[in-house]
Formats: C-alpha cells, structure tokens, sequence
C-alpha cells in the first residue's frame, strides 16, 4: 500500500494535465477563428435589424466616449478609440461574432486598465462604473446575443465562462478603490443574454428541422402516391396484356390443325410459341397476383365502394364510356358527351387510359367543383384527344381526404403511351384537363405544346 501513492501521484498529474490541455485545445478551436458568419435577413422585416445595431452602435460610441472622458478622467484620445472598439464590435458582430466578441472583450480590459490609472489621466479622481462601463455593457450584452443566436451552444458557454473570469480577475483579484463595482451585474446580464440567445436559436433550428420533416415527408408521400398509382397502372394493364397472351397460346395451338400435313418443323415452332406464351402469362399472374396482395383496391367514386380485393373483371374500354357518364349523371353531376370523328377501334392500352382519364376527370369535379356541369369531348384525329371541362363550383367544396391520385394518374397513363396532357384552371373559375393519346411512339397532336409551366406533360 505504501508504494500506491508515489505510483499514482504522476499518474494522475498525467491525466490531469492531458484532461486541460484537450479543453484548452477545444477553446482554441471554437473561440480562435474569423470565420463569417452573418446575420441573415429578418423574414418579417429584411434588413432592419442591421440598420437598429448599427444605430445603437453609433450610439454606444458616443456615449462610451464621453463616459470615459467626463467621468473616466481619460484623455479624449484614449477614449474615443476605447469607445470606437467597443461601438465596432457590435457593427462587426452583425458578420463575425467570434472576433467581435474578442474585440469587446479586449475593449473593456484596455478601458477598465487605462481608468485603473495604467495611462495617463487627467488630474483629480471620482467615483466611476468600473470593470464595465455603461456603454461597455450594453455594447458585450448585444455582442453575446448576436453571438448566442449562431454559434453552437458549446461555444456560446465558453464565451460566457470567459466573460465571468476575466470579471473576477479585474474586480475580485485586482480590484480598484474609489469605483463602483459592475461585475455582478455584467455577469448576471450576460447569462441571461446567453440564455435568451440560446434559447432563440434552439426555437429557429427546431422550425428548420421541422420544416425540412415536413418536405420531407411531403416526398415520401408525393412517391408513394407515385408508387401507388404506377402499381394501379400495372395491375389494369395486365389483365390486357394476359388476354393477348393467352389468345397466342389459342392461336399457336390451332394453327398445326388448319393445315395438312403440317411440317415438323412447323409443329416445333408453334408448339415454341405456346410454351413461350404459357410461360410468359404465368409469370404476369404472379406478378399480378404480389401487386395485389400489397395494394388491394381502394374503389372510386364512380366505381362503387371498395371490396378489399383487387377486381379480375376485364378492364374497361371506350365501349363503356357511355355507362361512366350515366353513373356519373346519377351521382348528381351534369355531364354532356360529345364524340367528333369516325369512332375506331383503338389499341387496348389507349382505350383503358382514355377511359381512365375520363373517369379521374369526373370524379375530381363531383369532389372539388359541387355544383358544377362538365363536358366530355373525345375527337379520332391521328390518335386520340380526350378533353374535359367543368364550369365554376356554385358552391364551396367540402374538405376532400385524396393525396393527389387523380391528377398523377393521367400524367403517368399519358406519359406511358407518350402522348401530352394538360390541366389547368380557366379564367371564369373552371377546370379543364385535355389530353392527346397517340397510336404510335413519336405521333404528337396538332397545337399541343409540351411546357410544364402551363401543365403540359
């Protein structure tokens, strides 16, 4: 037991030492720096907050000058540099609060040194503000807010430990007779500026973090909906994609018996083509069969109530287009079609978008222009232009619980076959969503331009 002491003695003066010699490495590194960095612009009133320090360092200058001079008894020189420094640091915290608050530090040692009587001074001596003049105060208490408001709270503690050493230095060590002590206060107010500067800036980052979860989560939900939407797509477009699949396995089978004496070679291809067809139409029905266990379907309002399960009827087409515009006067809204053209067979994949395009219009007015009446307009030019239209709600339309299915919806079927699509407010206060469907990759409508500022896709 007697040889633990001398062993641990060093032992400890080691840790000790390397302990403060971290924390002085951490103060050098957060409190030894020029680094910028500005007061940004007051949302609510820009750049009057720049303007109002300015001002009250001009008038810290002032009053700090003559303070020193009248009551200081120093030469007006002195004082006035003394005051500038402490009326500039204020200026230069409003971009680098560090070497500002270093500035006023500095200025407030060299003041309360010089009154002290270290420089030259005028004859006779009065009672006076000291460590801290008035005018020193008001100028560290603006310097540590500013610095509070944009610095990490480690380094605004450090500056205010400092702040309270060098007090208890000049006043509780070295002290001076014949003045009136400012110390306590300087540090009361001084910790509560910090706090105050600290609080603010937890309150302004906590706002951002806040801001940014809610663009973020405004994403998650925008690509989710997008997500959502695409598997809706995927699932309808197979039902048409399985029925042409299943018609080749049909076909491939048949074809051996409609000729004599087919080649064996001709067996072996056909019987390649239904193996192929079989195989490729199991595949979509497992896909088909995960896209619906995820995403059961959620109905629409012109579809019924939702069942819970996805439907395996076959997917709409134009020939029912008549039907959703019954369903839809049955629903309360006034709706006129109007087919121009020679009404033509359309590839499945146009027909279902088409179909669904109408379908989304419809319910987005029964949901959002109550009251309404809308136009549904179909014209068979090189491909196939879709338009519909809705007069003025009459009425305000009640809170709607949709994230934005109905529009994104036709933006993807468009975008799938190419084509363009439109939506956009009128000017009497209706809604018009136009698209253009082509037959073929690179057909594009006659008048459509495609720029997204006014919604086109």
């Amino acid at each position: 037991m007697s040889r633990v002491g001398p062993v641990t003695e060093p032992g400890t003066r080691r840790v000790l030492t390397g302990t403060v010699l971290r924390w002085l490495r951490v103060l050098r590194d957060d409190l030894w720096t020029t680094r910028a960095d500005p007061l940004p612009p007051s949302v609510w009133m820009r750049r009057l907050p720049h303007g109002v320090l300015c001002l009250a360092a001009f008038g810290i200058t002032l009053g700090g000058a003559a303070q020193l001079a009248n009551n200081g008894n120093l030469y007006s020189g002195y004082a006035l540099l003394i005051a500038l420094a402490q009326g500039g640091s204020v200026v230069l915290a409003l971009r680098r609060p560090i070497p500002a608050w270093w500035l006023s530090m500095a200025a407030t040692v060299v003041g309360a040194v010089a009154v002290h009587g270290w420089l030259p001074v005028e004859a006779g001596t009065q009672r006076f503000t000291w460590p801290w003049t008035v005018a020193g105060i008001i100028a560290h208490l603006l310097v540590l807010l500013l610095l509070a408001l944009r610095v990490r709270t480690r380094v605004s503690a450090e500056a205010l430990g400092l702040t309270v050493l060098v007090t208890y230095l000049l006043e509780g060590l070295w002290g001076g007779a014949n003045y009136q002590p400012t110390g306590m206060v300087a540090t009361v107010l001084s910790a509560v500026v910090v706090v105050l500067g600290m609080a603010l800036r937890g309150r302004r980052e906590a706002r951002a973090e806040l801001g940014r979860q809610t663009t973020l989560t405004a994403e998650e939900r925008a690509r989710r909906t997008l997500l959502e939407e695409r598997s809706r797509i995927a699932r309808e477009l197979h039902d048409v994609v399985a029925h042409h699949m299943s018609v080749i396995s049909i076909q491939a089978q048949v074809a051996p018996h409609l000729v004599e004496d087919p080649p064996e070679e001709l067996r072996e291809n056909l019987a390649g083509i239904r193996e192929n067809a079989l195989e490729a139409l199991t595949e979509l029905r497992r896909v088909l069969g995960v896209l619906r266990s995820e995403h059961p379907e959620t109905g629409d309002l012109l579809d019924g109530p939702a069942t819970g399960t996805a439907p395996h009827a076959p997917q709409p087409g134009l020939d029912r287009l008549e039907a959703l515009v019954e369903n839809t006067r049955a629903a309360g809204l006034t709706v006129d079609l109007d087919i121009k053209g020679e009404r033509r067979p359309l590839p499945p994949g146009v027909e279902l978008s088409a179909y669904r395009i109408v379908q989304e219009a419809l319910s987005n007015v029964l949901r959002h222009a109550p009251g309404a009446t809308a136009r549904v307009e179909l014209r068979y030019t090189y491909g196939l232009i879709v338009e519909i239209v809705n007069s003025p709600p009459t009425r305000p339309a009640p809170p709607s619980p949709g994230v934005g299915h109905g529009l994104l919806g036709m933006r993807e079927r468009v975008a799938m076959l190419d084509g363009s699509l439109t939506a956009h407010s009128l000017p009497d206060g209706g809604y018009k969503v136009m698209a253009y469907l082509p037959l073929s990759a690179g057909d594009v409508a006659p008048g459509f331009v495609t720029d997204p500022k006014d919604g086109t896709v």
